[in-house]
């Protein structure tokens, strides 16, 4: 290997307290973001508040910032995908929180399509598939999510409890929750949004 630094000579040892100081931080704020999520004021995605999802394509050719543009201009919250894998050209999904005022999201999705028309007059946009999460749906994925990621951990503390011996399972363990409460604090300190990707990836 070619080396970059000579000969390291870094007292890791010695930086542990400065170590443990980061490290106590990150986990409070995990500790923090996590109950916030459960109480449902952190930024989360449709996938748990609840929202629309529209997938579809337009006739010709728009530019992904200016259909974000468009609809941020009324619906602030509202997210836009392109999708390069799509059986269609030009095609994109489009996410939007459901206010809490409506029961259904039929009229956020019309809205929308409406909004789109107006937006740009002949380029026609084609529905490929609508779905509408209500926020029970939301409450039971989210407690599905918490539920995964406790599993993941404790599938890694048996496997190495088998593997290895069950001292090296725990610590594992432990070291596995402790980057999860680290990146959920981060995630949370930046207003990023949560939703089935993030946790995926936890």
């Amino acid at each position: 290997m070619i080396s970059i630094i000579g000969v390291p000579n870094i007292d890791f040892i010695g930086l542990r307290k400065y170590a443990f100081m980061l490290s106590t931080v990150l986990v409070l704020l995990g500790i923090f973001a996590f109950v916030m999520i459960t109480l449902g004021k952190a930024p989360l995605g449709i996938d748990f508040a609840g929202g629309v999802m529209i997938k579809g394509y337009f006739a010709q050719p728009v530019h992904i910032d200016a259909l974000r543009g468009a609809l941020t201009s009324e619906f602030p919250d509202a997210t836009v995908t392109e999708l390069t894998d799509f059986s269609e050209p030009n095609a994109f999904i489009i996410k939007s929180k459901r206010p809490e005022n409506e029961a259904t999201g039929d009229l956020r999705i019309k809205a929308i399509n409406a909004l789109l028309v107006k937006s740009f007059p002949g380029n026609t946009f084609t529905t490929a598939s609508e779905h509408s999460i209500g926020p029970s749906v939301g409450e039971s994925l989210k407690k599905s999510a918490w539920l995964a990621i406790l599993l993941s951990i404790g599938g890694i503390l048996v496997y190495i409890w088998f593997r290895f011996d069950f001292r090296s399972g725990v610590a594992a363990a432990i070291a596995t929750f402790h980057d999860v409460l680290a990146v959920t604090g981060i995630f949370y300190l930046f207003g990023l949004e949560f939703d089935l990707l993030i946790v995926s990836a936890l």
